[in-house]
């Protein structure tokens, strides 16, 4: 089996041929047919997250390096272990890679994206930039109907993040628009759910002006430079006057949060989804003063993955941009990702 693995943060990662692994228990072993270069990916590259102020957290304990990235994974069962139930060989699936412990509180109520004691691929087990991967067991297995395997592999990171942040704004736009921040690939597909979900064409807000227009090419209302000393009075006269009933942060990062803020309407949300990293303060009166709020969003629940592949294998939500690179490149587009080289989404193919 071929992967590419961080064996050190920070540095270069290194193909490693090893022999293939025999699925356990109730695993299920996937051959990879495509395979998405996230940008959390990144972040768990470099070995630390940014939380502002010159704090770091470390990815080490983790990620336990040597270790294979990829979580945004689609590929053809190829072998089942002794226990595995609810697959067969030749089947072609989307892999949840969100998994959990399966016996902690949150695992039990059906959100083990929230586990504690995570086992994500590409996180804290091996994922997605190699041939082959083994999953716990078939129901994180989910059917993709006549997708393109390079399209269907972004659902389960940059799909299920942008439905599950789109989400949360249900109920809080009254008919106001919506705003996104950071026309990058996962906001792109937060433009898509917010047409397919809310059934508005949300405000793109982005520091780059080819984004800008690649948001408006992908459905976006209008496009603002939130760097512009009109940006703020763009938004006001964009809604009426009355701010967004939402803003959701596909940055992260201190500026982009605090744009969003200033761009909500009374008893208007926060959502942050992004990882730049950072902090900023607020006064906290301003809370009870406007009614407006500040939710984290993470991922997605397997129930809330079903529900979105359901939408997409229905033809409710058209793809994204995609740029399709060899597995051997997976080095080379990681680093054009992290310095913002990559328009749309990057997606390894054997």
């Amino acid at each position: 089996m071929k992967s590419y693995k961080v064996v050190e943060f920070g540095k270069p990662l290194q193909k490693i041929e090893e022999a293939t692994p025999a699925p356990q228990g109730t695993e299920v072993l996937v051959r990879i047919t495509a395979a998405g270069v996230c940008h959390s990916d990144v972040h768990l590259w470099e070995g630390f997250f940014d939380m502002g102020g010159g704090n770091k957290v470390s990815t080490q304990k983790t990620m336990n390096p040597p270790r294979t990235m990829g979580h945004e994974i689609v590929g053809e069962v190829v072998a089942l272990g002794p226990d595995a139930k609810g697959a067969k060989v030749g089947d072609n699936a989307v892999v949840y890679p969100w998994i959990g412990c399966g016996k902690c509180w949150y695992c039990e109520g059906g959100i083990e994206h929230l586990c504690p004691t995570p086992r994500a691929l590409g996180v804290n087990n091996d994922g997605g930039y190699a041939d082959h991967v083994l999953v716990p067991h078939a129901k994180y297995l989910y059917p993709y109907g006549n997708l393109p395997v390079e399209l269907a592999c972004l659902y389960a990171c940059s799909g299920i993040t942008a439905f599950g942040a789109v989400k949360k704004a249900v109920g809080q736009d009254g008919g106001k628009p919506i705003l996104v921040i950071g026309a990058g690939g996962v906001g792109l597909m937060g433009v898509r759910f917010a047409k397919s979900v809310l059934g508005v064409e949300p405000i793109v807000a982005d520091i780059d002006e080819n984004k800008r227009k690649l948001a408006l090419e992908n459905g976006a209302v209008a496009a603002v430079d939130p760097r512009d000393k009109e940006a703020r009075k763009q938004i006001q006269d964009l809604t009426g006057g009355t701010g967004v009933g939402a803003a959701i942060d596909f940055v992260g990062a201190e500026s982009s949060a605090q744009f969003g803020l200033r761009a909500l309407g009374r008893g208007g949300r926060l959502i942050i989804v992004g990882l730049f990293g950072g902090n900023f303060s607020i006064p906290l009166p301003m809370f009870a003063f406007t009614g407006c709020q500040i939710v984290g969003s993470v991922t997605g629940s397997p129930a809330e993955m079903k529900e979105m592949m359901d939408l997409v294998t229905g033809g409710k939500v058209t793809p994204v941009p995609i740029i399709k690179r060899k597995l051997d490149e997976a080095d080379t587009t990681l680093q054009e990702l992290r310095k913002g080289l990559i328009m749309g989404r990057a997606v390894l193919v054997p």
